[in-house]
């Protein structure tokens, strides 16, 4: 079964970028453009994994990441947040919200690719 992700992120050339690369890997990609649509989509798809930009319009990443871990039925999906924040408050609060991962822009696609295959094989 083709593994499903969802890419939740307001930047364009991010989202271009990682969408095509995850495409090509095999996975089934959706978008979504701000953290309300981002719930929506967990809730439509029921994605494996979620590339969760930190600062998203209308709901952070770190709400969204909280909302997913409180629902037993979508604890299973891996979180990668992604921020220019960097800072290891930012990064613990990251992993504090229930993040499997938090990842600095910038950063390299390639290397994103293999985190992901690597997380979705453990």
């Amino acid at each position: 079964m083709t593994k499903k992700i969802l890419i939740a992120e307001d930047e364009p050339s991010i989202v271009v970028a990682l969408e095509y690369l995850l495409q090509r890997s095999g996975y089934d990609v959706h978008i979504a453009r701000n953290g309300d649509e981002a719930l929506k989509q967990v809730e439509a798809h029921v994605p494996d994994l979620v590339l969760l930009d930190v600062m998203m319009p209308l709901r952070s990443g770190y709400e969204v990441c909280k909302r997913i871990r409180e629902r037993p039925d979508w604890r299973h999906i891996k979180i990668v947040m992604l921020s220019a924040k960097g800072r290891d408050a930012e990064v613990n609060k990251g992993l504090a919200a229930g993040a499997d991962l938090y990842i600095t822009k910038p950063f390299s696609t390639r290397e994103m690719v293999e985190k992901i295959n690597s997380l979705l094989d453990s």
